[in-house]
């Protein structure tokens, strides 16, 4: 199983690591700084370097075994099983990614509902609501979340056991989407006063690095059901 440094920490944006299996899409590596697709967070990019050789990884996204496909290029070469290959980051994009998912949590903090799906970009992202009574405006919106980025709290993560998890259903907001169990423990993403929530993200390290955000649009997906759009201001 590749060794995630991107859980350990985000903000790794170059790494070292071997090539441990080579497949028609792309390699597999030891350990690896990029995010595969999940959660409603695209897949990471970046660049694969080794001796003699370079390949653009186009995406990254989850394999068998818990293992992280490195989606190279069609027509890109491809390094032999055990190549020692040096890895780097797209930074300015999976920070917009850290940034947006982070203040997606923020606003799910503000508007009280059950979210029924989502999707992180590093243009826009949106989160979807099954909401009863007077719905939001975007101001509101816009306003209430700043309010919180400003506060600029720590964001961590925490561990809790599969059991606790499933004793806590308030942890769980995403109602699409379940968190990974079975591995016997299960991560949270804390915001500080602000929110608490199972999530497997990357994020920023405090919610003033979010900046600043505009709801931007708000669309009805049915009869309870309303899409909140956000951008970085």
């Amino acid at each position: 199983m590749v060794e995630e440094l991107f859980r350990q920490d985000a903000y790794i944006k170059e790494a070292d690591a071997t090539v441990t299996a080579v497949e028609e899409r792309g390699v597999r590596l030891d350990r690896s700084i990029f995010y595969p697709t999940g959660g409603g967070q695209p897949g990471d990019t970046g660049l694969l370097r080794w001796d003699g050789g370079e390949a653009r990884i186009v995406d990254s996204v989850k394999a068998e075994g818990g293992d992280v496909l490195h989606v190279l290029a069609p027509d890109a070469p491809r390094p032999e099983v055990g190549t020692k290959v040096h890895t780097v980051l797209d930074w300015e994009r999976r920070h917009l990614h850290m940034r947006m998912h982070t203040a997606l949590h923020v606003m799910s903090a503000v508007i009280k509902g059950n979210v029924t799906g989502g999707q992180v970009g590093a243009d826009k992202s949106r989160l979807d609501f099954n909401l009863e009574g007077e719905i939001p405006t975007k101001e509101w919106v816009t306003e209430e979340v700043n309010k919180l980025i400003a506060l600029d709290r720590p964001v961590t993560q925490q561990w809790v056991t599969d059991e606790e998890l499933t004793s806590r259903p308030e942890l769980v907001k995403t109602m699409s989407v379940r968190p990974p169990m079975g591995a016997g423990r299960v991560r949270l993403l804390s915001i500080e006063g602000v929110d608490l929530q199972a999530c497997g993200g990357t994020h920023v390290a405090r919610s003033g690095e979010i900046g600043r955000v505009e709801c931007i649009k708000i669309e009805n997906k049915g009869k309870m059901n309303r899409r909140f759009i956000i951008a970085l201001a």
